[in-house]
Formats: C-alpha cells, structure tokens, sequence
C-alpha cells in the first residue's frame, strides 16, 4: 500500500529533471546513448563483493574509455547540460533517470524510479560489462554475478530494440529492429526470424535462441509485448537499484510521472490505523 507525501526539495528537483531530460532526448534523439549509459554505469555491479553499480562512476575518464563504454562520452556529457541546471542531483540519480525517460519517451514501459543513490569515484576495472562476441555461459556469468535472473536478461536483451549500433564505437553496425527509435517488442519477433538483410544479430542476442530457458521468454515476448513491458520494467528497476537500499529509515519514494509515493511500514501501518478507526466510527454510529 502507498500514501502520498509532501515532495521534499530534492524530489522537486528529480521531477524538474525529468522533464528536462524529456525534451533533450527528443531533441538530441538520444534515447539509446542514455539507456546504454544507465545499463552500463548499473552493470558493473558485483553481488558477491558489493562493489560497482549504479554509482555515477562511468562519469570518470579512467571508465568511460573502457572499450566497451566507446561513444558514451556523449550522453555523459548531455547528462552533463541536465546536471548544470540541477547540480543538488547526484549523478548516480541523473544517470539512472536518464535511461528510465529514454525507455518512456519512446513508447516503452513506465519504469519505477526511486532517487537517493550515491556518487563514487571509484571505477571497477574493465572487463564486468557484456562482451557481445560471446554466448550462453558468457551472458549467466555477468548477470549472475550482478545478482540478476534468466528472465532479466532476456527482458533487458530487449532494450536492443531501440537506436543501433555503430562501428566506431563497438565494431559492430546496423540497428536490431526496423523502427529503432520505438520501444517495443520487435527485437523479440525480428531475433525469431533468423538472418534479416539490414538488421544486426549479436552473438549475445543468438544466445538467447540457443538456451531453453531463454528461449521460452523470447517466444512469450514477441507474442506478447505486455508481458515484455510489465517484466522489462522489473527487470530495469532492479538493474538500476543494484547494491542501492532506497531509504535508510525504511521509508521509499517511488517516482512515478512526477508523482511521489512513500512506501513503508509506517506508511502501511498509518494507513491501516485509518481504515481501522473509520470502520470503528461507522459501527459506533450504527449503535447509538
């Protein structure tokens, strides 16, 4: 259950950037850079040893020229334009909202966007994001390490539906989908099709056809594009709040459009108290 609250001035600012991130996406038609820069700064996460995530570290020179962060100096610095006007936001939070408007702006799922994560400067070493040259053992070895699930990475696989890739920066070139400036499920239904003249399949996005437990939730999302939305969302919540705990009193602000919830146990128990004392008031009139 979640109540309402009164925004306080750091929500104030994550709505205000929002907005602005809106229009820069349209504008710059970024949309990709900013979901691969949020992926990319969450995925470096490690369970085991609690190092990495959704830190704003990818900010640092010493990670962004890791080679499989080519061309992301350009979101970077376009999160950079955001980060002026609304310099109370940490970069971890700019990055991560950044690719959740990138998702929306583009006819994807509304995704939950929970503010409060902490800048760092320390960058892990190269080596714990996707290598798009390999497979199945590959792709369960860097999502499993970063806490994630088969089904996660499928869902994510689908964010290849949006913009393509480029040889400069990744060796690779063409978009995955006809429409690469739509979120939807049409990486899904194209992957199902085999070889397509114009279109790119990465080694990663094969793999996913090679493993049974893959391959079931490939069939269910190019079938159905509800089911893509309503688990890509999960599966993006949880990539962008890797080895983040939303609120240290045990109070969470969910961000949905602009709207702020608080969700907790106090929350839960003075929701209940009302319900409660109402009920108890209707009964005592009904006596008298």
């Amino acid at each position: 259950m979640a109540i309402r609250v009164v925004h306080s001035e750091y929500l104030k600012e994550i709505d205000k950037a929002r907005r602005d991130l809106r229009a820069l996406i349209s504008w710059k038609i970024s949309a990709r850079f900013m979901l691969r820069l949020a992926w990319h700064d969450a995925g470096t996460y490690d369970v085991n040893t609690k190092t990495g995530g959704p830190n704003g570290s990818i900010r640092n020179e010493e990670e962004y020229t890791h080679g499989s962060n080519n061309g992301l100096k350009i979101a970077i610095d376009f999160c950079e334009d955001i980060k002026v006007k609304h310099p109370k936001i940490t970069y971890a939070d700019l990055y991560q909202l950044a690719g959740v408007v990138a998702v929306e702006v583009t006819g994807g799922p509304t995704i939950d966007f929970v503010p409060g994560r902490k800048d760092s400067k320390i960058s892990p070493k190269e080596g714990r994001l996707p290598n798009a040259t390999k497979g199945v053992p590959h792709l369960r070895d860097i999502f499993y390490r970063m806490g994630l699930s088969d089904k996660d990475i499928v869902a994510l696989s689908g964010g290849h539906t949006l913009g393509r890739a480029h040889p400069e920066r990744s060796g690779f070139d063409g978009p995955w989908t006809k429409e690469p400036l739509k979120f939807d499920n049409s990486f899904f239904v194209e992957l199902l099709k085999g070889e397509s003249e114009g279109l790119l399949k990465l080694s990663t996005d094969k793999a996913l056809l090679e493993d049974p437990e893959f391959h079931r939730y490939v069939e269910l999302y190019a079938k159905d594009e509800d089911a893509f939305f309503r688990d890509y969302a999960v599966s993006h919540n949880k990539l962008s709040e890797l080895g983040f705990t939303p609120g240290s009193s045990g109070c969470r602000a969910v961000v949905k459009d602009g709207t702020v919830l608080a969700q907790s146990g106090f929350a839960v128990a003075v929701a209940v108290a009302v319900v409660v004392l109402t009920y108890l008031y209707e009964v005592r009139k009904k006596m008298k």
